[in-house]
């Protein structure tokens, strides 16, 4: 089963943020999580629109 899901950032140990790609669409994810709880919601420019990434094929 191929993987749909990359991390292509991560900073931090105890406080997590991390940048996820989606390789079927190219929509780039934040990650973050801090103790006990953590979210993850698209990615946006300065305009509010989803930031994509290139997509390489495998």
């Amino acid at each position: 089963m191929k993987e749909r899901f990359v991390k292509v950032y991560s900073q931090g140990a105890v406080n997590v943020t991390e940048i996820w790609v989606d390789k079927e669409t190219g929509v780039n994810y934040v990650f973050h999580m801090g103790g006990y709880s953590g979210g993850l919601t698209p990615l946006l420019d300065r305009e509010g629109k989803p930031i994509i990434s290139t997509i390489k094929s495998d």
